[in-house]
């Protein structure tokens, strides 16, 4: 009853009103601790954030959301990623996070941080799970930019930076571990100016680096602060260090140039030689911020508790809330028109959600949904505007990792996660049964590798089917199919990591050891040069026989088309109706579904319809789609065909003594060298390497390094292969072939 007391008097005192305290809820943490939560308060929309933490891997995104949630008092103690008492930390829930140390999932929870509501998704660094970064970039106002002190910009930081402009998401940085040997913020900036074109400067400055690394200084506002206590907790305020007086006077000049040149407000005052007042220069980094013409920069140590309290700070000052964000929706009944969604935190319009992300969870599906306009209470109706169906809402949370905590309502601004619901990620629900309005959909690469897998145990079947359904469910960019060939199910995703968290998954949740094949590359087809089709296709049966002739020609697609398959109609008149067109379009997608050469996926080429024949009688859509699939087969022999392999942009880090054996291992993959960079005693290599000669090269690094270098992959582009590897490939395609027809 005293914890009880005292929660109470510690909520009343942080300014919260008596009717959201009496929605309090007490829970007892580990050693008896009382953590204080309250689930249920209507905020101003002027007073919330929603952002995500993102990064290269290892940059300490978890590590910093860790002491967010300790100094918000979300969590009453603090565990590191790899912590020596095996609890882990809070947003790595996973067994298999804990186990390997990386996040493999994003995570949502919410904290307060004076007076303000921050919700916070803690995304994964590695490529193979990109896919958890899009989906909750695209749901989320803002962001925070985590960048290493010593590794500065790297692979997955450029692909997290093209990330958030697709969704054209704010964004401040943070520049970590500056306790770290080697850790130089200058470097890190002039990367971001360089790599990412950004306009960024410092908005603070590190006292000391590497071990003499204490606090920070306030370039706005000129003060100095110190982190005490054993957590950090503590916050010093004290003047500025005079030997760094004159750096501090050079950066803030630096600070207004930078940001004058894209605030019209603040350049008038830089003009005019007016020194802006710390008021005047936040509320122009705020504008030049949600703009995104600005990148405010951060320092300090996640994991030596140094810079987190300034840096929330920074969120509630630059970041923006909900209503700064324009929001749109499509509607569908007014030829794709977009229509502005209302900010407003109440029932004035109809309740809008976007499901971003799927989760089965111990009382069946968990769905992500992140509120965009109007107000959504328990109990309440909601459509799904892709599929018409209608289903109430039975019970409503709000997530704080793998717990979840109930909520009576949520409003526009909110994240938060239904039960029950049957939907795909990406379907959009309202209230209101006859809007037909769609969000924008959450951007899915392709898959880049596939591998063969069975259960171990024939027993397991059924379970083996439970998890693949699941795991598809939740994750789009995870494909499985079964071949009907080689009679195996083949499993694809976006690296050998990714396909291994599965099975592991599989084997830890389902209770279901798998067996795999050898990784599969996703190799591709199509044509070097255009060529010339006229194909009849002319069946006779005894009675309505079957006709259809169609001409035009194949073409190559380039650059970014290269992943796409077109179909072109040039046809004029009506030799061939305007109702058989879609079936010589069917036609020509399923040809390209399996290549001629290599049994693999055709892609970069264009089918164009000039002209045809039809017959009053005998043409249907059948008779097209078999002409269309024949013209295929007529032309495509003739392009030349040629075999496309998937490219991998590849980083690789290791001590400059392994500089040599590090570049005669990528040269001997076939890999070309496109960038060196040396920092500390440590290089730095840019490479483009086939997908098919990566296999095995994180054990060959350890070994030349001495378990020093470590690398990093995403996917780059597709390019036609060499002529003896294309020959094998057929060879191989061909031996199959036979021996199946056998």
């Amino acid at each position: 009853m005293l914890y009880q007391l005292r929660c109470l008097s510690t909520l009343l005192s942080n300014g919260l009103p008596l009717n959201a305290v009496r929605n309090t809820r007490v829970l007892t943490g580990s050693g008896g601790i009382v953590q204080r939560w309250y689930a249920t308060k209507n905020w101003n929309v002027e007073d919330i954030r929603n952002i995500g933490i993102s990064a290269h891997i290892d940059s300490g995104k978890t590590t910093l959301t860790e002491r967010i949630l300790f100094y918000t008092g979300r969590i009453s103690v603090m565990h590191e990623v790899k912590g020596k008492d095996n609890v882990g930390a809070t947003m790595d829930f996973m067994e298999l996070e804990r186990q390997r140390g990386i996040t493999i999932q994003s995570a949502a929870t919410y904290s307060t941080w004076k007076d303000y509501n921050i919700n916070i998704i803690d995304t994964p660094g590695h490529v193979d799970f990109t896919i958890e970064v899009e989906r909750s970039l695209r749901v989320l106002d803002a962001a925070i930019l985590i960048l290493c002190g010593v590794g500065g910009v790297q692979s997955q930081t450029l692909t997290v930076n093209r990330q958030m402009n697709r969704y054209n998401v704010p964004r401040i940085a943070f520049i970590n571990k500056l306790d770290r040997m080697g850790a130089n913020p200058e470097r890190v900036l002039l990367q971001m100016r360089s790599k990412l074109r950004h306009n960024a400067a410092f908005v603070q400055l590190p006292i000391g680096l590497e071990g003499k690394h204490e606090g920070m200084v306030d370039i706005v506002h000129g003060k100095a602060f110190y982190f005490d206590g054993k957590f950090g907790e503590k916050v010093i305020e004290d003047e500025v260090p005079k030997d760094m007086r004159d750096l501090v006077a050079k950066k803030r000049f630096e600070l207004v140039e930078v940001v004058s040149n894209v605030d019209e407000t603040l350049g008038e005052q830089f003009l005019s030689d007016v020194e802006p007042a710390p008021e005047d220069l936040m509320r122009a980094i705020r504008r030049s911020t949600i703009n995104r013409h600005f990148t405010p920069v951060f320092v300090g140590s996640a994991l030596k508790n140094k810079g987190i309290q300034p840096l929330l700070d920074g969120v509630l000052a630059y970041l923006p809330n909900p209503a700064e964000v324009t929001n749109y929706a499509i509607d569908n009944t007014k030829n794709q028109e977009k229509v502005v969604l209302s900010p407003l935190r109440d029932g004035s319009h109809p309740f809008v959600g976007l499901a971003f992300k799927l989760e089965a969870g111990r009382f069946g599906q968990l769905t992500y949904i992140r509120v965009y306009q109007g107000l959504l209470t328990r109990g309440d109706n909601i459509v799904n505007t892709r599929t018409g169906k209608k289903v109430k809402v039975s019970r409503l949370v709000r997530m704080h990792s793998d717990q979840m905590e109930d909520v009576s309502d949520v409003f526009a601004g909110d994240i938060c996660a239904l039960f029950g619901i049957d939907c795909a990620s990406g379907d959009t629900f309202t209230t209101d049964e006859k809007a037909k309005l769609t969000m924008e959909s959450i951007y899915v690469p392709d898959p880049v590798i596939s591998l063969a897998v069975k259960p171990a145990k024939k027993d397991d079947l059924d379970a083996f089917s439970k998890a693949i359904n699941r795991f598809q469910r939740e994750d789009p960019t995870f494909k499985v199919h079964y071949d009907d060939e080689s009679k195996e199910t083949i499993i694809s995703g976006m690296g050998e990591l990714h396909l291994e968290i599965y099975t592991e998954r599989m084997r830890l949740e389902y209770n279901c050891p798998c067996t795999t094949g050898k990784p599969k590359v996703a190799f591709r087809e199509t044509v070097a040069n255009n060529v010339k089709f006229d194909y009849l296709h002319k069946k006779q049966s005894g009675g309505a026989g079957q006709y259809g002739r169609v001409i035009g020609h194949l073409e190559p697609l380039t650059g970014d088309e290269l992943m796409k398959v077109e179909f072109v109609d040039k046809t004029v008149g009506m030799n061939i109706p305007k109702n058989f067109i879609p079936a010589i379009e069917k036609g020509f997608q399923e040809a390209c579904d399996k290549g001629l050469l290599s049994g693999h996926k055709v892609t970069g080429l264009r089918f164009v319809l000039e002209d045809g024949v039809s017959h009053p009688v005998d043409s249907s859509e059948i008779a097209f789609k078999q002409a269309a699939m024949g013209a295929m087969r007529q032309a495509f022999p003739n392009g030349p065909p040629v075999i496309l392999e998937p490219i991998m942009t590849v980083e690789v880090v290791a001590p400059t003594e392994f500089q040599g054996a590090v570049v005669g291992g990528i040269n001997k993959r076939r890999g070309v060298i496109t960038g060196t960079d040396a920092a500390e005693g440590y290089f730095t290599a840019y490479c483009e390497v086939p997908l098919n000669d990566m296999f095995g090269y994180a054990t060959e690094l350890r070994s030349t390094t001495q378990g020093k270098g470590e690398f990093t992959m995403e996917f780059c582009k597709y390019q036609q292969v060499l002529p003896n590897l294309q020959a094998e490939l057929i060879k191989k395609y061909e031996e199959e072939r036979l021996k199946k027809a056998k």
